[in-house]
């Protein structure tokens, strides 16, 4: 039965309220989040060390995906299959998938506590930590401040997404904008990327250098976290008008297009791809549409080929290509479907026993860590709750999750929950 770690609540948080634009990153919520010890930063900062978090927005099934149940009854009607790893089956929705199990760790042991949309997205992708008064910055914000940008100089964390882009401050929590998502909105680049025509490079070079002028003049007797986030926003707009090239699906090859799928989230997936082979520490891209309350199998009979096409597709090129070795693959949602099938022949919210899939640097391959019962409705191994999987994921990035703290203003605060910790049968 689930632990006391597994009885779901609620917040009133709306998931709509990350939503920001490239104004409030520059001038709202600044903070002075700093990082423990500063050793260990300037270390990990020389990583090539990179992450792809597939972000599924609306809960995944476990039951049509990674931990199916078939002949059972809430197994539903596809089948299991066999993987490129003997003894390791998932479901017939993800063919393309199942042939790249030798690269890939499923564990099938998650147990967390919220079943809302409003909490749940927002706690998984901050770890959960105990409440200290603060707002924890989601993974990728996280990263790009533990790890930075690398050589690349491109924004350490950029979303890929359906729908609107610009520069979400909020994931950044408390430790400040300059950490927040850079979105690309259906894929597409920041608006007046490139220069006008009518404006010369010179000129444009002046009028940069009378704004760092400003800026100066304004920071006398005062923090420089005042301009920081503006400043910043500039900078990073400069670097992506200097390669604006990423942007150009023109010059993805036809084969890829392909492989990938001319779908919305398959060209996503292929320009994450193009952002991680040009340096950008943590790519996120999301898949939305996953909350099948109605029509739960012919939901996941649709969804499931995208997800699966283009998630095959980038394991098979990061692994063909050695870049595997050093990308954090995570592929996940807020929660689970219910075992139960409901009046609308769909499955609700169940965070109560649930499943994701890692790749990549230091994760062991081809394994599977935990299980559920064969109802698939209770966890039977040991539960890990979101911030076991926080303490993994930073240490396969090479990050001592028990020895680095971020600095909020003086106040020292864990990166991730203290009563939670490695999950070592995952890493290598």
């Amino acid at each position: 039965m689930p632990g006391p770690l597994c009885k779901p609540w609620e917040h009133q948080l709306s998931r709509r309220h990350w939503l920001g634009t490239v104004g409030a990153g520059a001038v709202g919520a600044l903070g002075c989040g700093g990082l423990l010890p500063p050793v260990l930063a300037d270390e990990v900062n020389q990583s090539k060390r990179q992450v792809l978090f597939v972000w599924i927005d609306g809960g995944m099934s476990q039951l049509e995906s990674w931990d199916p149940k078939p002949n059972t009854q809430f197994g539903g009607p596809f089948r299991a299959i066999d993987t490129s790893v003997p003894g390791i089956q998932v479901s017939e929705l993800l063919p393309r998938t199942a042939q790249q199990m030798h690269h890939l760790a499923i564990i099938r042991s998650l147990c967390t506590q919220d079943n809302s949309h409003s909490a749940g997205v927002g706690r998984i992708q901050r770890g959960d930590p105990k409440n200290r008064g603060v707002t924890y910055p989601y993974f990728g914000s996280a990263v790009a401040k533990l790890m930075g940008p690398g050589a690349s100089k491109l924004p350490p964390y950029v979303w890929i997404k359906p729908g609107s882009g610009g520069f979400k401050h909020q994931d950044a929590g408390f430790l400040g904008p300059r950490y927040g998502a850079l979105a690309f909105g259906d894929g597409q680049p920041p608006e007046n990327l490139v220069r006008p025509a009518s404006l010369s490079a010179d000129r444009a070079r002046d009028r940069s250098l009378l704004r760092q002028r400003a800026n100066e003049r304004y920071l006398q007797g005062r923090p420089s976290s005042v301009t920081e986030a503006n400043s910043y926003v500039f900078d990073v707009a400069q670097t992506l008008m200097d390669r604006k090239e990423l942007f150009d699906e023109s010059a993805f090859s036809r084969k890829d297009v392909e492989r990938y799928g001319s779908h919305e989230f398959g060209r996503h997936m292929l320009l994450g791809r193009k952002m991680l082979e040009a340096g950008v520490r943590f790519v996120k891209v999301n898949s939305y549409g996953w909350d099948t309350h109605g029509d739960n199998f012919n939901g996941h009979a649709s969804l499931m080929p995208k997800f699966d096409q283009a998630f095959a597709a980038i394991i098979e090129d990061l692994a063909a290509s050695g870049m595997l070795e050093q990308v954090l693959v995570i592929a996940m949602s807020e929660f689970g479907r219910t075992p139960r099938i409901n009046g609308h022949i769909g499955r609700d919210h169940w965070p109560e026993a649930w499943s994701l899939a890692m790749a990549g640097c230091n994760v062991r391959r081809g394994v599977v860590v935990g299980e559920t019962n064969p109802q698939g409705t209770w966890v039977e191994s040991e539960e890990y709750d979101i911030g076991h999987m926080f303490h993994t994921w930073f240490k396969a990035l090479g990050i001592d999750p028990h020895h680095t703290e971020y600095d909020n203003g003086g106040q020292p605060l864990p990166i991730a929950h203290d009563d939670c910790g490695v999950i070592e049968e995952l890493l290598s």
